[in-house]
Parts: structure tokens; C-alpha cells; sequence
């Protein structure tokens, strides 16, 4: 845990609060992203549908690099993961975003503040699934 800093940890997830409640409170939507992303996806979505969705995703990709510009350098990202793992990882996320009904932002940080069952009962299954696979990536596989 060498690169843990609290207080960032802190300010991102009380951006992330704050952001999925200007979302709610301007237009009733729910900022999960998985949604999001598959609305864009989506023909039959109307235009300012798209444009909601088109400046939200935008925001999460102009984000870090606003940070970048104004702290100076974020910490490098590596991974030891070949392009097809991180692929099929990604497939698995998203078709378990479509099973699951959301992802961990629809139900962790918007669903959990509204006390949703539905979410508390999805983010419990995303954390121990989360868990149990770090555990035998680390452990049990070796790595």
C-alpha cells in the first residue's frame, strides 16, 4: 500500500458523490456508467439523451487530465496483462453489468445512498466476487 493517499482517496470519492448527485438532482438519472455506455450504444436513444450521456462521458475522460494540468502528474499506470486478458476481462465486466443490472457505480455509490436492496445485494456480490478472485490470483494461482 505504498501508493495509498488518503486525502485523494477522499477528495475522488467525494467528487464521484458529488457528481452522481448533480446528475440525480438535474435530471433524475442514475450515474451508472454501464447505463450510460449502453445508452450510447443504444439507436433509439433521442438527441439530448446523447448529449447528457456524450458530456458525462467526456467529464470522466477530461477528468484525470484536468488533475494532471493542475497537480502536476498523477502516478504512472502499469500492467503486467496481455491485450486478450485485458480484453475478455472487460468482455466479463460488461456481461456482468447486463446480468447484474448495473455496474458497481449504478448500485455501489447511487443505489447503496438510496438504500436499494437490489444494489446492497449487488454490491456485496461484486466485493466478494472482487475478494475471492484477488485471493486466488495472489495466492492460490501463485501470482
Amino acid at each position: 500500500m505504498e501508493n495509498f493517499t488518503p486525502g485523494a482517496a477522499l477528495l475522488g470519492g467525494a467528487l464521484i458523490g458529488l457528481s452522481a448527485a448533480i446528475l440525480m438532482l438535474y435530471s433524475g438519472r442514475i450515474a451508472g456508467i454501464s447505463g450510460i455506455v449502453g445508452g450510447l450504444l443504444s439507436r433509439q436513444v433521442p438527441g439530448a439523451e446523447m448529449r447528457w450521456r456524450l458530456a458525462f462521458l467526456a467529464g470522466l475522460i477530461a477528468g484525470p487530465a484536468l488533475v494532471n494540468a493542475v497537480v502536476g502528474g498523477i502516478a504512472p499506470i502499469t500492467l503486467d496483462a496481455s491485450i486478450g486478458l485485458l480484453v475478455g476481462a472487460g468482455l466479463l465486466v460488461g456481461i456482468g453489468t447486463r446480468i447484474g443490472g448495473g455496474c458497481t457505480s449504478g448500485h455501489g455509490v447511487c443505489g447503496m445512498a438510496r438504500l436499494s436492496p437490489r444494489s446492497m445485494v449487488a454490491t456485496m456480490s461484486f466485493l466478494a466476487t472482487a475478494i475471492l478472485i484477488a485471493y486466488l490470483v495472489r495466492h492460490a494461482a501463485g501470482g
